[in-house]
């Protein structure tokens, strides 16, 4: 009766510990230990996540375990009773029993948290309850932007208009990031990048500039680069502002040097110079009538990156075509039709008066409108020299006295006359 006496309280003790409730101190006494030793773990995205675990002594049956996050809104990331071989997260020692150090690969931004490696036993009830825990390791993973993508107005502009642009980029973290802009090697302004927010830890990036546009711009390039701790050099993103860019074309219309003779062909020219895309067509009107081309030309590029075009049309100039209106119509990407004329106009053409015959040379006729232009100086002249000639002739005779009668004969001489005249 004394030995029992004696054994009872050992006894009761063991019986306390037994049916003492497990819990985060019940490994006193037992000499169980959990070491989790990472406090903070960073690590890029796609990367492969090392998580430390360490147990030693005894504790009673049950399981180690990786939870994310803890309370009721944690996660089991690796069960050592339902461990599948075939997923992302691994044993670094397989089958030990006391390194439970994981692997998880190809890391996401999603994988970010506080992860704690826990020790379990077998409750009364046979459910797993909490033994031990380890203080946790917070895991941040830092991932990189995406390629920058430079996006522009849905329609052309003209040169001297202002348009903007818009860089994106995402999927990063942290949030912290750089932009910015260039315009070939210059350096532009840009608008403060706008940071928000995208599916778990991660940010997207958008930032505006605004770009005057220039006639010579075909061959510019707009440039987005993005700084990002992430990365060991910027990342860029490109857009060629032809894309955008529309200069309507300047048009001249040429003809020869009018008045032109009768019957003969004229050239008209219609020059279209440098205008920007190629998109360009030409048509010819006669009074508003369509003169066909034969030979459609097509535009060749400038040394900047513009275009030019030469159109020409032939007309024969009859006279019933005299003051006709050539029109050229030059349509230029799709925009609407410009008109641009030269008047045809034919000398000499038949009135009633004097007309040409075709095939005089006009230096022959020039020469012979000039001697026929001396013939009738020379003409008058001589006619003015004769006037005053005989005008002159007249007043001084004029200008004479008239002549003294003859003196009438003596007497004897009149009887000597007389008797004369009687014989």
């Amino acid at each position: 009766m004394v030995l029992v006496a004696q054994e009872l309280p050992l006894v009761c003790l063991m019986l306390l510990l037994l049916c003492r409730e497990p819990g985060v101190n019940a490994q006193a006494g037992q000499g169980f230990s959990l070491q989790q030793p990472q406090a903070k773990v960073t690590v890029a995205a796609g990367e492969t996540l090392t998580l430390n675990c360490i147990t030693s002594g005894i504790a009673r049956p049950g399981p180690v375990k990786w939870l994310k996050g803890w309370g009721s809104g944690n996660k089991t990331v690796y069960d050592q009773q339902k461990w599948d071989p075939s997923s992302r997260v691994t044993r670094a020692v397989n089958g030990s029993d006391t390194d439970f150090t994981i692997r998880i690969r190809n890391v996401q931004p999603e994988d970010m948290g506080t992860y704690y490696c826990v020790k379990f036993v077998k409750g009364d009830s046979g459910d797993d309850e909490v033994f031990q825990r380890g203080n946790g390791t917070e895991v941040s993973v830092q991932a990189k932007p995406s390629p920058p993508l430079v996006s522009g107005p849905e329609q052309r502009a003209r040169p001297g208009e202002s348009v903007p642009f818009t860089c994106t980029s995402g999927g990063f973290f942290p949030e912290t990031i750089g932009v910015k802009w260039f315009k070939n090697r210059d350096t532009m302004g840009g608008q403060r990048p706008q940071v928000t927010e995208w599916r778990r830890k991660t940010y997207n990036m958008s930032s505006t500039a605004m770009v005057t546009l220039q006639k010579d711009d075909v061959p510019s390039e707009l440039i987005c680069e993005v700084q990002h701790s992430t990365l060991l050099a910027p990342l860029r993103g490109s857009y060629q502002l032809s894309r955008v860019l529309r200069v309507p074309p300047s048009v001249e219309v040429r003809a020869e040097p009018s008045p032109v003779e009768v019957n003969k062909t004229v050239t008209f020219t219609c020059l279209v110079k440098e205008f920007y895309p190629a998109n360009v067509s030409v048509s010819w009107l006669e009074n508003g009538i369509e003169i066909k081309v034969q030979n459609i030309s097509r535009p060749w590029k400038l040394p900047r990156g513009l275009f030019e075009l030469r159109s020409q049309v032939e007309v024969q100039a009859t006279e019933e075509k005299n003051g006709s209106t050539i029109i050229c119509t030059v349509v230029h990407d799709g925009q609407a039709p410009a008109n641009y004329s030269a008047s045809l106009w034919i000398s000499n053409p038949a009135q009633g008066g004097f007309q040409m015959d075709k095939g005089v040379n006009p230096l022959s006729s020039l020469l012979l409108l000039l001697w026929m232009g001396v013939l009738l100086e020379k003409g008058l002249l001589g006619g003015l020299l004769f006037f005053l000639f005989e005008r002159m002739k007249r007043k001084a005779s004029e200008m004479l006295p008239y002549p003294a009668p003859p003196p009438a004969p003596a007497a004897g001489a009149r009887g000597l006359a007389t008797a004369s005249s009687g014989v």
